[in-house]
């Protein structure tokens, strides 16, 4: 998932999350009838998500547990925005991955937080009674019933708590027995269908460093699906990084590809200000133009990587991102000018939401199949409306199992880029 939040948000969030087995009660331990081994490669037959959603018009948005405080982004307003009529699942972001288990992430934004009536989804306040369930848990709840349809799923890791997967690799049926007996605990078992996992980056480097091996990631997912079986919905948001010698190649995610309902890959943030200097270049090109400045990073590319591997394509989803990426001492109006360093964002330099973007710095150009602007010194990207129908009608052509996004808070109250997606 993208940087924004994952450091400076997270920070802070880890002193929560240090407590969260005391308040959770030993939650990270789940019962004694854990599977004990791990299906061999090709032991398991294809699993396909045939309970809910036809392949290709799911559409995935995240929300992220963090975004109740600095953002005032709540469940609620996935309602008042209409996004949960559009929505057919939500990733619910972030679980956190700690000594080899899966664990909760913010213990207080998850199932604590008191909602008034006139924050609550139906407008119903939360009581303080003995084991009631509160906070977001609850909030998903309520809009569930509002919209039986609608799936939650736990995504655990991201960029910032995805070091603990390693150590799971190490034990998959013990971390997927952990993750079970915390998705499925009794409080909030009907919340969700299933869970999602978010490694950056199996046997490769993001905020840290994998070293578990090629066959990790397969093992991990293989061991999740015996667990929860074919009745709950197993996923995993995967790297887009298609350049020669790069992430998709140091995963065997063709093999582990059985496992799964679907694979979200994360085909945004192929550039940014980390680059400080530029050249500037969209974040999330779907297609690459002359002076892209590395090969490999669009969605096509990826897309057709992935593919190539044998990977079904009604298991791709297309992923999307509400926000954009931006540098500022840039004086090119075209791609590949220089720069000073990252834009200033609301909550982290260099990142901003599309619904501040789109009247802060309008789009002033299209390349590679999203958009552009220049405003002052500054330079961002982002997908717009028109951007996100070019990439649906992508979506279409290449037969894939649908949209996903990152994430709900980014767009507009009466959800401009949502209903852009159909």
């Amino acid at each position: 998932m993208p940087r924004p939040y994952g450091q400076r948000a997270r920070a802070w969030l880890a002193a929560l999350a240090a407590g969260a087995t005391l308040l959770a009660g030993g939650l990270t331990t789940g019962s004694a009838t854990a599977a004990t081994t791990t299906p061999a490669t090709g032991a398991a037959d294809d699993t396909s998500d045939t309970t809910d959603t036809t392949a290709g018009r799911r559409v995935v948005g995240y929300f992220t547990n963090w975004g109740v405080y600095q953002r005032n982004y709540h469940v609620k307003n996935i309602e008042t925005s209409g996004a949960a009529a559009r929505l057919t699942h939500i990733n619910y972001a972030f679980g956190n991955v700690s000594g080899g288990r899966c664990t909760i992430g913010d213990p207080y934004a998850d199932y604590d937080k008191y909602y008034d009536a006139a924050g609550s989804v139906d407008g119903k306040a939360d009581t303080w009674d003995d084991g009631a369930l509160r906070g977001n848990f609850n909030q998903l709840r309520k809009l569930k019933k509002l919209h039986p349809g609608l799936k939650v799923v736990w995504s655990f890791g991201g960029w910032t708590w995805s070091g603990g997967f390693g150590e799971a690799a190490k034990d998959p049926a013990a971390f997927a027995e952990s993750c079970y007996g915390l998705v499925k605990d009794p409080r909030w078992a009907d919340v969700f269908d299933g869970i999602d996992i978010d490694w950056e980056y199996p046997n490769a480097c993001g905020l840290t460093c994998d070293t578990s091996g090629r066959d990790a990631f397969r093992e991990v997912l293989a061991a999740l699906r015996a667990k929860f079986g074919r009745s709950s919905l197993v996923t995993a948001a995967i790297t887009a990084d298609a350049s020669a010698g790069g992430k998709i190649d140091a995963v065997d995610y063709a093999g582990a590809a059985r496992y799964v309902d679907w694979y979200n890959p994360m085909t945004y943030d192929y550039f940014g200000a980390w680059d400080a200097k530029g050249p500037t270049a969209p974040h999330s090109p779907l297609t690459s133009y002359p002076g892209i400045p590395k090969a490999g990073f669009d969605t096509d590319s990826t897309i057709g990587k992935l593919t190539s591997l044998g990977i079904p394509a009604g298991k791709l989803l297309l992923g999307i991102g509400f926000y954009g990426r931006g540098w500022s001492g840039v004086t090119q109006a075209a791609p590949g000018g220089t720069a000073t360093g990252p834009a200033k964002g609301t909550s982290e330099a260099g990142f901003e939401d599309y619904r501040i973007l789109k009247t802060r710095c309008p789009a002033t150009g299209t390349v590679g199949g999203t958009a552009y602007a220049k405003c002052g010194d500054e330079w961002w990207s982002y997908d717009t409306p028109a951007t996100i129908a070019g990439k649906v009608a992508y979506k279409n052509r290449r037969g894939l199992g649908g949209t996903f996004f990152w994430e709900l808070g980014g767009d507009t109250p009466d959800g401009e880029l949502i209903r852009a997606i159909g």
